[in-house]
């Protein structure tokens, strides 16, 4: 099969639906967060390259664009969310500035761990929406959570986010995923939501794990953690929404349900009703989800009784890249 770095549209509990760029090889990233969704980080890194280039992402784009309009599907957004860090890939201001000849608003969901360098934030000055991940304000709980790179520092990335926010002119979002027993203290709530406040933010979503995580003891805090962060946030006056609900089976199918599945799985788990509905919308039986899994290319996993098709990624050793606490 061949390369493909455009996926969806897919539900998005943010953004409607979202067709995805995937502009980072799996599993590069700046972090190795315990409870990614995509498994463990295979190549850690914080340096910025060059993956793909400008004319095959946008060509990659544009043919998903006119699948997806043949089909009747609806477009929300154009959202950079690949298998890593969308900020790795150096061309990603070139990238968003081609692709807005769709028509369509530009999203991009980022860690936010390279948000310190200009070269980053002129990039994401293009962007319609941004979503920059605020885990933790407290060094160790940052390294415990998130997993950085060795060579990146926590108070330079909330100096870099406060600083893009002053000068963006799009929607600005947050994004802070709890973890029991890690983030969901109450001093850190506090913490966190008094950062946030120094951001010019217009939401503020509060997360939980709702797929498979990349470390099995992953889980998300009870309710009453839940809607006390919630607490904690309004007091501050963020306006604050919950990000814990399943986001639909909404899925697009484009003609090849292979081909779509595999797309869709390498960035977005679906669970399992959602690739029951998929596969009833293109008239096509399950056994074409038991081929992919008994040639590999799909994984199953259960998390909160739930069961998730993922797609396969070729290495899933642990980056040591990082240093935890």
């Amino acid at each position: 099969m061949t390369e493909k770095l455009a996926y969806g549209p897919v539900p998005s509990r943010r953004l409607g639906q979202s067709l995805g760029v995937n502009n980072i090889p799996p599993k590069t990233c700046t972090y190795a967060c315990v409870y990614c969704q995509l498994g463990e980080t295979t190549q850690m890194q914080f340096k910025r390259d060059s993956f793909y280039s400008v004319e095959k992402i946008y060509d990659n784009v544009k043919e998903r664009v006119r699948i997806a309009e043949e089909n009747g599907e609806t477009i929300d957004y154009i959202t950079f969310v690949p298998d890593g860090e969308p900020t790795l890939d150096e061309n990603i201001g070139e990238e968003i500035k081609a692709v807005k000849e769709f028509g369509y608003k530009i999203a991009v969901i980022s860690n936010s761990s390279l948000i310190w360098d200009d070269d980053v934030k002129e990039a994401l000055y293009e962007a319609d929406w941004v979503s920059f991940k605020v885990d933790a304000v407290d060094r160790d709980i940052w390294k415990k959570l998130n997993r950085p790179h060795k060579d990146l520092d926590l108070e330079r990335i909330l100096i870099g986010i406060e600083e893009f926010s002053r000068n963006f002119s799009g929607e600005l979002t947050t994004e802070t995923m709890l973890v029991e027993g890690l983030n969901d203290g109450t001093e850190s709530l506090e913490r966190i939501a008094e950062k946030i406040t120094e951001i010019n933010s217009d939401i503020s979503y509060i997360a939980v794990p709702t797929r498979p995580p990349a470390e099995d003891w992953v889980n998300p805090p009870h309710e009453s953690k839940i809607n006390e962060a919630y607490q904690i946030f309004k007091e501050r006056g963020l306006e604050v929404e919950y990000l814990i609900g399943y986001e639909g089976n909404a899925f697009a199918f484009t003609g090849n349900v292979e081909e779509d599945l595999l797309s869709i799985t390498a960035v977005h788990p679906m669970r399992e009703e959602a690739v029951q509905d998929f596969l009833d919308r293109a008239d096509a039986e399950w056994s074409a989800v038991e081929t992919l899994v008994n040639e590999g290319k799909l994984r199953v996993a259960e998390y909160q009784n739930y069961k998730y098709f993922l797609r396969a990624l070729p290495d899933r050793q642990a980056s040591e890249d990082y240093h935890p606490v």
